[in-house]
């Protein structure tokens, strides 16, 4: 390594606002009225928290949408419940991850089945379903973007590079990158 690099390398070890951290995890399905249902309850049982019903805002007529038509379910974790979903689904995919789903500040990925998941049994009520997971990350210093009082802008090194997410990740859970 060169010196600057070192360098570089040191001031990132030494400011603790340049250290990169998961803000949340969201778990998310769409559906509509008995399908909506059941993954409604697929979200609650993997997290162990109430989903929320999402409802259209838009209209999109070749798909009969209109709005206020209730058309998914979410669920945000937060902190350690988040760590903890997400080691677990993590399992389902064999801590492998296609380096495409990462972008800035985050990446995403699909289950297709929730059998997948390690400690997870198939509900007949259930059927067979999957659902998409997003984790954000985020520096600290955030808040000052999303405050409502004096907001303020961030600059760019405020945002967590792709690289930067994928770094975390493989040190953290041990993820692969493919």
């Amino acid at each position: 390594m060169n010196m600057k690099a070192e360098m570089a390398e040191s001031k990132v070890k030494d400011n603790p606002m340049r250290e990169v951290k998961i803000v949340k995890v969201l778990l998310s399905a769409g559906g509509i009225d008995q399908e909506l249902a059941k993954s409604k309850k697929l979200l609650e049982m993997v997290s162990g928290m109430k989903a929320q019903i999402i409802a259209s805002r838009k209209r999109i007529p070749d798909f009969g949408v209109r709005p206020g038509l209730e058309v998914g379910t979410r669920i945000t974790l937060r902190g350690d419940a988040a760590i903890d979903v997400l080691k677990r689904i993590l399992g389902a995919i064999d801590n492998k991850i296609q380096e495409s789903s990462v972008a800035d500040n985050g990446f995403s990925f699909g289950i297709k089945e929730y059998i997948d998941i390690p400690g997870m049994e198939y509900q007949r009520d259930i059927g067979i379903r999957g659902f998409n997971i997003t984790v954000v990350f985020a520096r600290p210093g955030l808040r000052v973007k999303e405050r409502k009082i004096k907001t303020g802008s961030l600059g760019n090194k405020q945002k967590v590079r792709k690289e930067e997410v994928i770094k975390f990740m493989e040190d953290a859970f041990k993820t692969q990158f493919i």
